[in-house]
């Protein structure tokens, strides 16, 4: 065996995926964020608003299984350089469209150079960092996704109120991802496996997708997965347009309250929950697994009541539905570094491929459609109860607001998948280990 080890270059480079991560996230929020505008413009339905996420993130993990096993076989600094330049070059791209279906093509587009990134930087995590600091160093990767959610929620407001079009904030969005795009080709990549407390094997492996899926934490793990990005993509898709509609907010107002709920509390989600998860799991094997679901329970009680409560005082909806959502950042630090824990290094990209494939295709592929095809039927219900023929946006603000109290049931089914994964956890992590063991060559101890 040999010691476990971090790489010296370890924290440069993860500052640099953090960063990538950051521009990952404000780019494919932008949408959301101005969708009234366009809704207006192209006079779309809650349904057609919901298409626009769900094809993103159905190409997205479609285009992940394939970019997984490259960034397993081939080079991963190349590999998420290419991706930031496509999906930066197509950001842009989309202020340059004049129809619906062209914004959803250049959409789907984007989706394909997103999916070369996240399997191909958690796989390179698992490999500079030793499995005892891998929630810290994941939870910093990961406040790319709050950070970027709150830089596109407090500016992009701003950005089309000065320059009086939905369409400025995505040139200026594509900029810096070109610019990081460079700087992703210079990394120096650590040898797969190099943070393991044991040798890795060489040898070919055969049917991986096939091996990962026979691990039960990672299969329940995926269905939590599944149930969260259902939860969060509803979300993160309809909180600015539940807010202008419901609460009668202006779209700066909205976007600002929608960071606050979304952003602000990961920064504080994603740095504490780390921390807490790595000092649990060295005093209990599933620990980070039960951390969790504890802090499911809360997001779904915080959520639920902040919905469930109507028309409310908007600072108490926006506190208490911040609560929830501040717990629920606890999925990525313990759940990510649980799949890095119960499947060995060279499947790790292959594994995350898989896990965001569940995650985005029936998670928050279904979520944001889901919603909005509950929301145009909630309004057509309330349009008739009023017996009236004719749609206001009286009845669309009900019935969007209806609609998302499928989010607090989604958080409810991943605390019930992630208590499940926290039984099989423990034996599966030991049993990645003892594989690991046999597949040693028998050759005297190396020391990293």
């Amino acid at each position: 065996m040999q010691n476990s080890t971090q790489a010296e270059n370890a924290w440069r480079i993860l500052f640099l995926l953090f960063l990538a991560n950051l521009f990952n996230f404000y780019d494919r929020t932008l949408p959301a964020i101005i969708i009234e505008p366009i809704r207006m413009e192209w006079h779309l339905s809650d349904f057609q608003i919901g298409i626009i996420g769900t094809a993103f993130t159905i190409v997205y993990a479609i285009a992940g299984l394939p970019l997984g096993r490259m960034a397993d076989n081939g080079s991963r600094r190349k590999l998420m350089g290419c991706g930031l330049a496509v999906w930066s070059g197509l950001t842009a791209a989309n202020g340059l469209v004049g129809s619906f279906w062209t914004f959803l093509l250049v959409r789907m587009g984007i989706g394909i150079g997103e999916a070369s990134y996240a399997p191909a930087a958690n796989s390179l995590i698992g490999d500079l960092f030793p499995a005892g600091r891998r929630a810290r160093a994941m939870g910093i990767f990961m406040l790319g996704l709050p950070l970027g959610l709150l830089l596109a929620f407090f500016t992009t407001g701003a950005i089309v109120k000065e320059f009086g079009t939905w369409r400025a904030p995505f040139f200026i969005a594509a900029l810096p991802g070109l610019v990081l795009a460079v700087f992703m080709f210079f990394i120096r990549e650590p040898k797969r496996g190099a943070a393991e407390s044991v040798r890795m094997s060489q040898e070919k492996i055969e049917k991986p997708i096939r091996r990962v899926l026979a691990i039960p934490t990672f299969l329940w793990l995926v269905l939590a997965g599944l149930s969260f990005n259902f939860a969060t993509y509803a979300c993160n898709s309809f909180m600015v347009p539940m807010l202008q509609r419901y609460f009668q907010m202006p779209l700066q107002q909205a976007a600002v309250a929608t960071g606050l709920i979304v952003g602000v509390t990961g920064l504080f989600g994603l740095t504490l929950g780390g921390w807490i998860a790595d000092k649990l799991h060295q005093r209990y094997a599933n620990g980070r697994l039960m951390f969790a679901a504890l802090s499911m329970i809360v997001s779904v009680a915080a959520t639920g009541y902040a919905l469930h409560a109507g028309r409310i005082d908007i600072g108490l909806f926006v506190g208490v539905f911040s609560v929830g959502w501040l717990f629920s950042y606890n999925f990525y630090t313990c759940v990510y570094t649980a799949i890095q824990d119960v499947v060995e290094p060279r499947l790790r990209a292959t594994a995350m491929a898989v896990f965001f494939a569940g995650l985005y295709l029936l998670g928050g592929g279904l979520g944001p459609v889901v919603v909005g095809l509950l929301s145009d039927y909630f309004s057509h219900s309330a349009m008739q109860a009023a017996g009236v023929e004719q749609m206001s946006e009286v009845f669309k603000a009900d019935g969007l607001h209806d609609a998302m109290l499928l989010i607090p049931v989604a958080l409810f089914m991943t605390l019930l998948f992630l208590l499940q994964a926290s039984r099989s956890f423990a034996r599966d992590a030991e049993r990645m280990k003892a594989g690991m063991v046999a597949d040693e060559p028998q050759m005297p101890a190396v020391t990293a």
